[in-house]
């Protein structure tokens, strides 16, 4: 039974860091595009001008 005064918080804590993890992602707008980036594996890139 003493494990969970432990256990208890410590779910806590993770749980709000992640709530505040996912806010954070949200307002710094990483969430913003969401339809290129999985294409973005298929384009090619431009090509480089030689040196």
């Amino acid at each position: 039974m003493s494990v969970l005064y432990i256990a208890l918080p410590a779910a806590l804590l993770l749980g709000g860091a992640a709530v505040a993890a996912f806010v954070w992602a949200v307002r710094s707008g990483q969430l913003d595009e969401l339809e290129t980036p999985p294409f973005r594996a298929v384009f090619e890139d431009p090509p480089r001008p030689r040196e």
